[in-house]
C-alpha cells in the first residue's frame, strides 16, 4: 500500500491538528490578537520602508540587525544568544527536534498551549501532562513527582499560562528547573500584559533553562516572529536545526521599524490591560459566571452552558474560544480575548443577554 494509512506514523494519523476557525464577518475575540492597527503615519512609513526591501534577494542568514533591535527593545544582555523563528511555533519544533532521542519524554502542565503536545508528537517524542488544580493553580508536588518519574528531556511551562491566564509562582518554576534532568523552556508569549513579570534574569544562571517569546501579542501577529533567549551552548545546537532564511525580508524590515516605535505598542498594551480589568468586572457581575484571574490579554471564565453561550455569541457576530471538551478542567469554559472598548462592551452585552 502507498497511501497515508500505511506510510504515515500512527501517532500522527491519530493526532488532531491545531484548528483555526473562520472568522470572516465576526468580532474576532478568539486568538489573543491585539485589536489595534498601526497609527496612519506609522503605517505609511512602514509602506515606504517595505517598498524598498530587496525581495529578489534571500534574507541575511543571521538577521543581525533584527537581533540587535530585539536586544535593545527587550533588554536582552549580550551574554545570551537569540535564535529566531517563523513564529514561536517554529521554535517549539526546533527545540523538540533537538532533544528527540528514542524514548525521550516531553512534559507540560495541563491545560496548556496545545502546540506543546502537538509539536512533541510531531517529532516522535512521548508526551506526558501534569494536571493543574481545579482552580488552575500549579500542583507543584505533582509536577516534581512527574519530573522524578518520567525524567523528561524537555519540560514546557507557559508564564503566564495559556489558556488559563494565570502566573505560576516563580520559585516553584525554579525548583522544577533544578529538579529536571532535561531542558526547561519557559514560554513568555504574554509577558507584555504581566506587569513586568519575567524569568529573563534567570536565563544563564541555570544550564538547562531557555526562554521563548514572540512579538505576536504586541500587535505583530501577522509578521510571524518568535525567538528563543538561550545560553550559547543551547543556541548553537538550535541554530543547526533552524531552516535557512526562516525569517523573511519583509518580516525583518517591518519588525525592525515597528519595534523602533515601541511606545506605540506599549500604549496599546496599556489600553488592553485596562480593558481586561473592565471585562473582568463585567464578568464578575454576571450571575452564574466564574471568572479566573489573568495576567494575559485574555480572560478565562466558566459559564453554566459554555457551548450554548459560544453559539449564542457567534449568532450575534462575536467569535470567542470554546474550550469545553478540550480538557476535563475546562468544562463549560470560554476564553475571551481582550478587544477594543467597543468590542468588549458588545461582548458583555451579548453575554448578559444570553445568560438572562
Amino acid at each position: 500500500m502507498k497511501d497515508p494509512q500505511s506510510l504515515v506514523r500512527g501517532e500522527i494519523r491519530a493526532l488532531q491538528g491545531y484548528h483555526v476557525p473562520p472568522a470572516e464577518g465576526l468580532v474576532k475575540l478568539d486568538a489573543m490578537e491585539n485589536p489595534y492597527t498601526l497609527p496612519p503615519d506609522l503605517a505609511a512609513e512602514l509602506g515606504r520602508v517595505l517598498a524598498h526591501v530587496a525581495i529578489n534577494r534571500y534574507p541575511h542568514p543571521g538577521a543581525p540587525a533584527l537581533k540587535a533591535r530585539l536586544r535593545e527593545v527587550f533588554s536582552i544582555p549580550d551574554s545570551l544568544e537569540l535564535v529566531l523563528g517563523n513564529g514561536s511555533d517554529e521554535i517549539l519544533q526546533m527545540i523538540g527536534m533537538a532533544v528527540a532521542k528514542p524514548g525521550a519524554c516531553v512534559l507540560s502542565v495541563e491545560p496548556a498551549f496545545a502546540m506543546f503536545r502537538i509539536s512533541a508528537i510531531a517529532v516522535g517524542l512521548r508526551y506526558e501532562g501534569v494536571s493543574l488544580r481545579e482552580d488552575f493553580t500549579l500542583d507543584e508536588e505533582a509536577l516534581l513527582g512527574a519530573i522524578a518519574r518520567h525524567k523528561p528531556a524537555l519540560t514546557w511551562i507557559a508564564y503566564p499560562n495559556n489558556p488559563t491566564g494565570n502566573l505560576f509562582p516563580r520559585e516553584a518554576i525554579l525548583r522544577a528547573v533544578a529538579a529536571s534532568p532535561g531542558l526547561v523552556v519557559v514560554d513568555e508569549a504574554y509577558f507584555p500584559f504581566a506587569g513586568g513579570t519575567t524569568l529573563l534574569d534567570e536565563i544563564g544562571r541555570h544550564p538547562n533553562l531557555v526562554l521563548m517569546r514572540t512579538v505576536s501579542k504586541l500587535g505583530l501577529a501577522g509578521l510571524r516572529l518568535g525567538f528563543a533567549v538561550a545560553p550559547r551552548a543551547w543556541a548553537d545546537e538550535l541554530e543547526k536545526l533552524r531552516l535557512p532564511y526562516n525569517v523573511n525580508v519583509l518580516t525583518a524590515a517591518a519588525a525592525d521599524l515597528v519595534l523602533r516605535h515601541r511606545d506605540v505598542l506599549d500604549a496599546q498594551t496599556g489600553r488592553l490591560v485596562a480593558e481586561r480589568g473592565r471585562l473582568e468586572a463585567a464578568l464578575d457581575a454576571m450571575r452564574g459566571v466564574t471568572r479566573f484571574p489573568s495576567a494575559a490579554n485574555f480572560v478565562l471564565a466558566r459559564l453554566p452552558d459554555a457551548p450554548g453561550a459560544f453559539e449564542g455569541l457567534k449568532a450575534r457576530g462575536i467569535l470567542v474560544r470554546n474550550l469545553h471538551g478540550s480538557h476535563a478542567l475546562l468544562a463549560n469554559c470560554l476564553r475571551f480575548t481582550i478587544g477594543t472598548p467597543e468590542e468588549n462592551d458588545r461582548l458583555a452585552a451579548a453575554l448578559h443577554q444570553i445568560l438572562a
